[in-house]
């Protein structure tokens, strides 16, 4: 099963959708982030939440 780590990003609500959209591009594109969950409150604003699977190295036994 892999393993996940999650980071929360919340958008104010003065934010642009196209601004919205190239802040969470430069995340998936440097950070390998991918889009997980996102949430649009009442006021507005956004919260999401982006994930990127964690790779474990299986250290050598020789």
């Amino acid at each position: 099963m892999p393993e996940y780590e999650f980071v929360d990003v919340y958008v104010p609500r003065g934010v642009s959708r196209k601004d919205a959209t190239r802040l969470l591009t430069d995340h998936a594109e440097y950070g390998h982030w991918e889009l997980y969950r996102l949430s649009l409150l009442r006021d507005g604003s956004r919260r999401v939440r982006l994930r990127r699977r964690i790779i474990r190295q299986v250290r050598a036994t020789w």
